[in-house]
């Protein structure tokens, strides 16, 4: 087993070269299949749901990998730790596709690389945004001793998976781009599935 920082390491390596038009769509069902396009392929067809579904989902999707990041070097269960290198493995190359969607589009991209969960907490909209965890609850997990650890992970994880599926209903039925709506039903179906997992794992139910 990788660990979660290699993980992430490779994921970004793998975003690089889809952005570059070099990857190819992987088939893992992970929430990077056929929504998966570079920004050259995405239509210019889109509307505001679209730009908030894109803009909303990259800080979103960046304070999951800040939580998968936390888990590296924490005592878990071989099925959670697949469970978080699944969650990296999606997550950061949805998070270049978005980002090259807004600019294509023309639209500002949120900036997270140095964010902490204290400034995307403050960040405009982010106070209403689905499933994203306080400021608290990060300092919570991060400070949780070996022994809470995972349930803790995983309980926060939930609510958080939770808030995407939410985000992601919206855009399906608001949103005007053929490729995000792709990337919104992709996105419920494999965080629905893996929401599922984290309820049977919590309290070491696996």
């Amino acid at each position: 087993m990788r660990t979660l920082t290699q993980v992430m390491t490779a994921a970004t390596a793998v975003a690089a070269l889809t952005l570059a038009g070099c990857g190819s769509a992987t088939e893992d069902g992970s929430g990077t299949g056929d929504a998966e396009n570079t920004a050259s392929e995405v239509s210019s067809e889109h509307n505001t749901a679209d730009v908030d579904f894109a803009a909303g989902m990259i800080p979103h999707h960046a304070q999951a990998l800040e939580m998968v990041d936390m888990a590296d070097g924490r005592p878990l269960d071989p099925e959670v730790e697949e469970l978080a290198s699944a969650i990296a493995e999606a997550q950061q190359p949805e998070i270049e596709t978005l980002t090259g969607w807004l600019e294509t589009w023309g639209e500002d991209v949120p900036d997270v690389d140095s964010m902490t969960a204290k400034d995307m907490e403050s960040m405009e909209g982010m106070d209403g945004m689905e499933g994203m965890m306080s400021a608290m609850s990060m300092r919570q997990l991060e400070n949780a001793p070996d022994q809470a650890f995972q349930d803790v992970w995983l309980a926060l994880m939930l609510a958080h998976h939770k808030g995407a599926v939410a985000m992601a209903e919206t855009e399906i039925a608001e949103g005007e781009n053929p490729e995000a709506v792709a990337l919104a039903e992709d996105i419920k179906d494999s965080q629905s599935a893996e929401i599922e997992t984290m309820k049977s794992l919590i309290g070491g139910g696996a």
